[in-house]
């Protein structure tokens, strides 16, 4: 018997022929190539966590934030983290961390949101054990109860693909969702809570972002329409009447509002790329607004703000035949008309004065190195002065004056007395809480300007103008 005769009486020879043989030994190498595969596929999910959701959250104090983001060859993943030497499973959480103001999150992936039930659900198809629920009012006022108040509460929510209801109608852009609701409609906060967060929130998309608005207000629509169309390209969808899943790419709910509560209409440099020097910009643009300096070749001009309600000028006129012998040519008005045809007003304008008040917001408008004047009551309004105004108004390469008045320029005294405590002792009525303090020295009060003793404040304005030096 030969070599090969041997070889041929095994086992498996005696029972396959020598062609089954050969098949046999094909086939066993196809298996062993789909085992291989298999593993594979089982295996990888537990060494690169697929791509996705891309989730960035900030809540404020008790909520948490999770960033999720799968790079091109590595994975970064904000966590708490237990690595052993052989690389284990990193499983996201959340973190704590606050941000002030606002509530803001940023959803990448298969995101959908229904808009009856203030929903905004994120796919995951890996298995996640930290926080999975969040609950949001977008609205950039959250230290303000009052104003969250008037917000509606959404919920954004990671789920399993399985748990999605169907998209009923897709988009091929992302979107923002935010809320009118709050204090809007006060000009200040228009500005401060909504316009300049919308803005630094939306205008990396160059106009190719749809606005979703929770707490339906077309007043506010109607008011800043100009602004609206120049951020999205497209028409405002208002979420909240909507019974059928809108399904995105990518979603913010919130709007990106500097993170202290004391900053007031001003961007954050921390988390925005966008300047409030950018953001006066893109206001001219919006308005067509012709003055980004001013000039120093014509008779400067001075804006009086004038109020028909409370905190109004008893002399206005006599304010306007000082500022005319000093130099400057008036002009007088109240900041109730449109808004765009108002802001062309204040923008032909070096100067604007005005008593405390939301008023003084349309300063955003003025153009570079102007100067403007903010005339304080009686009340203790020093503080609300700097924060609001003064010092806002230095991120706007603006100049700025003050005038405290003194209590015989109020018409408090008139109506109650020089001895009576709201104008001998503001502190202790503020100490009442702020409903009291409001009505006192914000609603009940006027003011009546000792022109001898403001005219200093006028002049000092001109010298600086022509000066063109802070």
């Amino acid at each position: 018997m030969t070599k090969k005769d041997i070889l041929y009486d095994t086992v498996l020879a005696r029972s396959f022929s020598k062609t089954d043989q050969k098949r046999l030994c094909f086939g066993a190498f196809i298996a062993s190539l789909l085992l291989v595969l298999t593993l594979c596929t089982v295996v990888k999910p537990y060494l690169s966590p697929l791509p996705i959701v891309e989730l960035q959250l900030s809540v404020g104090t008790g909520l948490r934030m999770l960033s999720i983001t799968e790079l091109t060859t590595n994975t970064t993943i904000s966590k708490e983290e237990v690595i052993s030497e052989s690389n284990k499973m990193e499983k996201p959480i959340c973190h704590c961390n606050t941000l002030g103001s606002k509530e803001f999150c940023d959803v990448s992936g298969d995101v959908r949101i229904h808009g009856k039930s203030a929903t905004v659900l994120a796919a995951v198809t890996f298995a996640f054990s930290g926080n999975s629920t969040w609950y949001m009012r977008p609205y950039a006022r959250k230290d303000q109860v009052p104003a969250m108040k008037r917000v509606r509460e959404w919920t954004v929510k990671l789920v399993q693909n399985a748990s999605l209801s169907r998209c009923v109608r897709n988009h091929s852009v992302p979107a923002i969702l935010f809320s009118l609701g709050g204090f809007s409609l006060n000009n200040f906060h228009d500005f401060t809570d909504i316009v300049i967060p919308l803005y630094t929130t939306a205008r990396r998309f160059s106009g190719e972002v749809q606005f979703l608005v929770t707490n339906k207000n077309p007043l506010w629509i109607n008011k800043f329409k100009e602004l609206v169309r120049k951020l999205s390209n497209y028409e405002v969808i208002y979420i909240d009447e909507e019974d059928e899943t809108h399904c995105f790419s990518s979603v913010i709910v919130g709007l990106n509002r500097h993170r202290d509560y004391d900053k007031e209409l001003t961007t954050d440099p921390s988390n925005s790329e966008y300047s409030m020097s950018n953001f006066r910009k893109f206001l001219r643009d919006t308005y067509s607004l012709r003055n980004s300096a001013v000039a120093t070749r014509r008779k400067p001009r001075i804006l009086i703000l004038s109020r028909s309600r409370s905190r109004a000028f008893m002399n206005a006129g006599e304010i306007a035949r000082a500022a005319r012998q000093i130099g400057f040519k008036v002009v007088v008005a109240e900041a109730n008309t449109e808004i765009a045809s108002f802001a062309i007003t204040v923008n032909s304008c070096d100067v604007m004065l005005g008593v405390h008040g939301a008023g003084m917001t349309n300063m955003v408008f003025l153009p570079d190195n102007a100067i403007v004047i903010q005339i304080l009551p009686i009340g203790g309004f020093e503080w609300l002065a700097k924060m609001d105004f003064e010092y806002p108004s230095k991120g706007m390469n603006l100049r700025y004056l003050e005038y405290k008045i003194t209590a015989e320029e109020s018409t408090l005294v008139k109506q109650y007395g020089r001895d009576h405590e709201f104008v001998r002792d503001p502190l202790a009525v503020a100490k009442r809480g702020w409903g009291t303090f409001k009505s006192v020295y914000l609603v009940q009060q006027n003011v009546s300007v000792d022109i001898n003793r403001f005219k200093p404040v006028l002049v000092k304005a001109l010298e600086l103008l022509h000066n063109q030096s802070v």
